[in-house]
């Protein structure tokens, strides 16, 4: 308990962006209590240095997915970058930046009128090709009020027949990948969450659900073996990539959202995410994606994180409030 109290403690002291998601979910506190802690991520720490980075057009980096400028070459000895717009709305999502704001509905027109997409020039809000960027592109739109109806319908069709969803699906892949069932999981969910749900989206929810409940979000449905090692490895920023605590933190919005329990199939994913626990109360981050970003919100590979420690405290919070069903 004593080590619960600091860590929390640790998390209220903290960037907005952290401080007020740990008053919301950890402390359960009004929304008169954390609102203003909120309104703080668009001026101050991380969210305003990110906003900083805009340029006159409205776009970071110049670029929709990639920076403008950048070559395979650049991608091969540095690795995929994450400073262009696309990534600048998910981290702006993440921290929380009030939609609401002025500057909210500022990105969304701008973003709309200036950002074509790499794969073949599409409006940006109109999405693209992969199923992982389009299933980003719904929830960073949802959040900010932009009208992506279109990419929504387009991803209600390309379920994969275990349920999931996969970005080869245009190459010829019939099978779901995790990584591209979480990116439109919570893509659908913050739609349903600001649009309206609909029988047709809880449809196609349950069962990219389904998939990663049958396989414990992370095992492989033949073996019962992990998928990979790599989905064992707390990630942030997550990025594309899916692991264990960036499952569970959905299904924690998830259940918020429905007023439903914890689902037993989760148990063996909970199991793991106490076992990572620090003997401080904390979780460390075992990776960082490699490749530009303005700046860290973490310390780094093997330190402790207070963007993963929030994801399990709020996680162990409902899990424990909510026994499984």
């Amino acid at each position: 308990m004593a080590s619960t109290s600091a860590a929390i403690a640790w998390l209220c002291d903290s960037d907005p962006a952290i401080a007020w998601q740990t008053r919301r979910d950890i402390l359960g506190q009004d929304e008169h209590e954390w609102h203003p802690v909120q309104d703080q991520v668009e001026t101050t720490g991380w969210g305003a240095r990110l906003l900083a980075q805009r340029g006159a057009d409205g776009l970071w980096a110049g670029g929709a997915f990639l920076p403008s400028g950048f070559t395979r070459e650049l991608w091969e000895a540095e690795g995929q970058p994450w400073t262009a717009t696309s990534y600048a709305l998910t981290d702006l999502r993440e921290y929380g930046l009030n939609p609401a704001t002025r500057v909210g509905g500022d990105i969304v027109r701008r973003v709309g009128a200036n950002a074509r997409w790499d794969h073949d020039d599409e409006p940006f809000w109109e999405g693209e090709a992969e199923e992982c960027i389009n299933g980003r592109t719904v929830a960073d739109g949802a959040y900010f009020g932009a009208d992506v109806s279109g990419i929504v319908e387009r991803l209600l069709g390309q379920r994969q027949p275990d349920g999931g969803w996969n970005c080869e699906r245009a190459k010829g892949s019939t099978r779901s990948s995790f990584h591209s069932t979480i990116n439109v999981l919570e893509g659908l969910m913050q739609y349903a969450a600001h649009e309206g749900d609909s029988a047709q989206l809880r449809q196609a929810r349950r069962s990219g659900e389904e998939f990663l409940l049958q396989r414990n979000l992370f095992r492989r449905l033949s073996t019962g073996k992990p998928a990979s090692e790599e989905i064992l490895k707390i990630t942030h920023p997550s990025r594309w990539h899916y692991d264990v605590l960036r499952g569970l933190d959905y299904f924690r919005a998830a259940g918020r959202y429905a007023g439903t329990r914890p689902d037993a199939r989760l148990a063996p994913a909970l199991d793991w995410l106490r076992s990572r626990r620090l003997p401080d109360g904390r979780w460390s981050v075992d990776v960082r994606p490699r490749g530009r970003a303005w700046f860290h919100a973490d310390d780094g590979e093997g330190m402790p994180s207070r963007w993963a420690t929030l994801r399990a405290l709020r996680v162990l919070t409902w899990a424990e409030e909510s026994p499984a069903i």
